[in-house]
């Protein structure tokens, strides 16, 4: 299991880090090269770019956020909440789904796991937590529009339970 983790983990750092697959049909060897510095060394070897990140708009989602009040206590899929890891609530998303949310207001974007169930207000969609809030500068307007995409590792076809 452990093991396990450690090639999601690795997984989630290179979906972060914006570096995609390049396949080298001189030698069918497989290395993470950065999307800006790919070019061909020789003009006989054609690189194939295939990105291992999948992005399904999930359009515009009314978010909040929640935290202190529930920062050590269970969430529905039995771990305990931090309020300062990036994780979210949804009604309807499975646990572990991938999200990445971005504030149209500036640009910010972060990647959230759901772990959790709610929001419990009407209108709302996704409840996201302190951290999570804080790095798309929502904290204080508390309720905002987002965009939201859901992000799937090709060749994984399950979501992220957990990350510890």
């Amino acid at each position: 299991m452990k093991s396990l983790t450690k090639v999601l983990i690795i997984s989630i750092m290179i979906l972060l880090v914006g570096f995609t697959l390049v396949t080298s049909e001189a030698n069918n060897v497989i290395e993470p090269v950065n999307n800006a510095e790919t070019t061909s060394v020789n003009n006989d070897e054609s690189i194939a770019n295939k990105s291992i990140v999948n992005y399904i708009d999930k359009g515009n989602m009314t978010a909040s956020w929640y935290g202190p009040r529930f920062h050590g206590k269970l969430t529905a899929n039995g771990e305990v909440y931090n309020q300062m890891a990036y994780t979210a609530a949804s009604k309807t998303l499975r646990f572990g789904t991938l999200l990445k949310v971005t504030n149209p207001r500036n640009n910010k974007s972060v990647v959230v796991r759901i772990n959790d169930r709610g929001p419990y207000i009407s209108g709302r969609q996704l409840d996201l937590s302190k951290a999570a809030a804080q790095s798309l500068g929502i904290l204080r307007r508390g309720v905002v529009k987002v965009k939201v995409d859901q992000l799937s590792l090709k060749g994984v076809n399950f979501p992220v339970i957990t990350l510890n």
